[in-house]
């Protein structure tokens, strides 16, 4: 889909929200100031040279509900613990969107907490159960689940996702999306409300490769509130991501599928199953999230909640609340157990570390690999996640009418072989379809 906005594209997005997001459930907040922002764009257009906009001018964006807005709404991952608190400034990225002239059409919901207090995915207090349009009986997968459903049923132009494991990546893959998992600290993370600063991204969630590149282009870059964007910027190519969509992109590539074959066949992580049954990761994050997670509330203008240990007293003390007491907050009283990071701690992050080492960063240089290429079920986001490698996924066909995705992984900084390699397997297949919705449609008299 080309961006475009203006022409009443506000209207259209809010009026496909009422009709369909009572069983999706893919938004939590519309922005109230959305369609006087839409007509100050109309405005703007008018009035100066179309030279003088990004691509992004007027585009009506959903970002995920973790993403700070200093605006109407609120930001609460999708708690009502949240509710009320008053963030000092928008996210790094958004600041970056608006300044581009995107509309922040509202928030999309998530898998509560971006899914570390341990409910099913898509499912948050304050949003309730998101609905996959494709299938409601199958998952949105998590914790970028709003972001997904929206993107997929046509809420919004583009979406932005945020993944420590995972979460832009698998719902992306489950809802027929094109995800964008940045290197970390590629994008800012200021202002998000975080788990892990060592694995934390925010990314693209769209319709199609050259939106999420026109995307990526926009939120890409330094943010002194985020020290990592520092050197991270690095990576950043002169001109931008979008000169890398390139029809002949499969070109001169390497690629190498994991259990399968393209150009070099039955590529092997050799310690794969180490990665996938070491505790390392969990125990890293779970130290992180209490530390991270108290010193964002402890930087908020105002808010019900100041710490980790205030937000388990606040679902204690709402268990009543059918939506919280539903689900337990097991992952939250082991966090809030925590101490810092003593010897296992650290243990486990050198655990990480060499896991990292010696697995997929020494496949991709032995092989001279411009991507590794795999499939949803084998689980490649969270070798990505471990070392904050960036990712790609992009919509390659349907089981029965439910879609799957194609991975292509590479290490940090590739984003622009990743790019270039996606929109040449996405304009050589045009696989994509959207979902029918028509049982959520309203009936004809």
């Amino acid at each position: 889909m080309k961006l475009s906005g203006g022409w009443q594209v506000v209207e259209f997005y809010l009026g496909r929200i009422r009709r369909l997001n009572p069983v999706l459930k893919g938004v939590i907040k519309v922005n109230p100031d959305a369609l006087y922002l839409d007509d100050k764009a109309d405005h703007e257009r008018k009035v100066k040279a179309p030279i003088s906009f990004s691509r992004l001018h007027g585009i009506p964006v959903l970002v995920k509900d973790n993403i700070a807005t200093k605006d109407k709404m609120n930001t609460t991952a999708g708690s009502f613990a949240l509710l009320g608190s008053d963030v000092p400034r928008d996210a790094g990225v958004v600041a970056k969107l608006k300044k581009a002239g995107a509309i922040i059409l509202g928030k999309a919901s998530l898998s509560e907490w971006s899914g570390f207090r341990g409910a099913p995915p898509g499912w948050s207090a304050r949003g309730g159960q998101g609905v996959n349009p494709y299938d409601s009986a199958t998952t949105t997968c998590g914790s970028s689940s709003g972001s997904a459903i929206s993107a997929a049923a046509n809420f919004a132009t583009v979406t932005l996702g945020t993944e420590t494991d995972g979460s832009i990546l698998c719902p992306s893959s489950f809802n027929s999306l094109v995800g964008i998992k940045p290197t970390v600290g590629l994008t800012s993370r200021a202002g998000v409300v975080p788990i892990s600063p060592r694995q934390d991204t925010v990314g693209p969630i769209c319709r199609t490769v050259s939106d999420a590149a026109y995307v990526l282009d926009v939120i890409v870059g330094i943010d002194k509130n985020d020290i990592a964007t520092i050197e991270t910027s690095k990576y950043i190519p002169k001109g931008g991501y979008a000169q890398f969509l390139r029809r002949d992109g499969l070109k001169g590539n390497e690629l190498g599928l994991k259990e399968g074959a393209i150009l070099i066949d039955h590529l092997e992580i050799g310690n794969i199953d180490e990665i996938y049954n070491d505790s390392s990761e969990t125990t890293t994050l779970l130290s992180e999230f209490k530390i991270a997670l108290n010193k964002y509330l402890s930087e908020l203008v105002t808010s019900p909640v100041r710490s980790l240990a205030d937000v388990i007293d606040f679902n204690n003390k709402n268990s009543k609340v059918e939506e919280i007491k539903e689900y337990g907050q097991e992952l939250f009283l082991t966090a809030e157990a925590t101490n810092g990071f003593g010897k296992k701690e650290k243990a486990a992050l050198a655990n990480l570390a060499r896991q990292t080492r010696n697995g997929f960063k020494k496949l991709m240089i032995k092989y001279k690999l411009d991507a590794l290429v795999a499939t949803i079920d084998l689980r490649v986001y969270k070798i990505l996640a471990i070392g904050g490698f960036p990712g790609i996924t992009v919509p390659a066909g349907y089981v029965q009418k439910m879609p799957f995705g194609i991975f292509f992984g590479g290490l940090k900084g590739y984003e622009p072989k990743l790019i270039e390699i996606a929109y040449a397997f996405e304009q050589a297949t045009k696989i994509r379809k959207p979902p029918s919705l028509k049982s959520l449609q309203p009936k004809k008299n």
